[in-house]
């Protein structure tokens, strides 16, 4: 394959969601979201440099005999496909073209590369949970941290870090990501306060219209989501451990289609 049209017609793309455990991606139909068959992956090479994972994104790719634009995501921000920020990989990556060192590990290959919320929030917002707002949709994915994506009418925000917001004298991961939670042993009715804090914080910065509540607890979404107090709707990630996948198909082919 090598673009995003395929013989049929068909729109697609083309992701890899690089995680502190597991580096997976597929194929996109870029009309629907969906991924067209099964996803492949691979365990994170430990330790996690970045030649290492290049290694492990240029297999995950080679398994779908995939060329055409890639989009990858990267757990911190990026910027003009340089990582700024290294928290659940080596900290080799920071200073590092992510984009270039991918690319070479696959012959010259165009790649995009974004930060995971990021991708996980396009894909949620066109696709998913966001798909009827027109307004602006903060996505949040809570587990170790928390991580943040901002787009208004299909535009995103990139590398927002509401994660390391202070609230109350305490960064917001810190006070209500999921792994407080666990290492807490709050019940949902305790953490949900937490949770109502940070939401409060941030729909006083920039009023938006929907959150979207994603990472492994959004499964459990019917558990907290109706217990937060704040004034913005507050909605469960619909499309879960696939959204990086489809976030980044996006990305690569936006780049692509510039």
């Amino acid at each position: 394959m090598t673009d995003t049209e395929t013989a049929a017609g068909q729109n697609r793309g083309f992701g890899v969601d690089v995680g502190g455990s597991g580096v997976k991606g597929g194929i996109v139909d870029l009309d629907t979201g969906q991924l067209i068959g099964d996803r492949f992956k691979l365990l994170t090479p430990q330790p996690s440099t970045p030649e290492a994972v290049a290694k492990t994104v240029a297999e995950v790719v080679r398994h779908f005999d995939w060329t055409g634009p890639l989009g990858v995501t990267y757990p911190g921000v990026v910027v003009n496909g340089v990582v700024q920020t290294a928290a659940n990989v080596d900290k080799g990556w920071i200073g590092t073209n992510a984009a270039e060192i991918i690319g070479g590990e696959l012959g010259g290959q165009q790649v995009t590369v974004l930060n995971d919320a990021d991708a996980a929030g396009l894909a949620e917002e066109r696709y998913g949970a966001g798909r009827a707002e027109s307004g602006v949709v903060v996505l949040l994915t809570f587990g170790t941290g928390i991580g943040s994506a901002v787009i208004h009418k299909g535009v995103l925000l990139p590398n927002t870090e509401f994660g390391h917001l202070e609230v109350g004298g305490k960064e917001a991961e810190h006070r209500a990501a999921s792994s407080v939670k666990e290492r807490k042993d709050w019940s949902y009715e305790r953490w949900s306060e937490e949770v109502t804090k940070v939401l409060v914080a941030i729909e006083n910065l920039i009023w938006p219209d929907l959150f979207i509540a994603g990472g492994g607890i959004s499964r459990k979404a019917d558990k907290w989501i109706p217990l937060l107090k704040n004034r913005t709707p507050v909605v469960a990630a619909e499309l879960l451990n696939e959204a990086g996948i489809v976030g980044a198909a996006m990305a690569a082919a936006g780049s692509a289609r510039r």
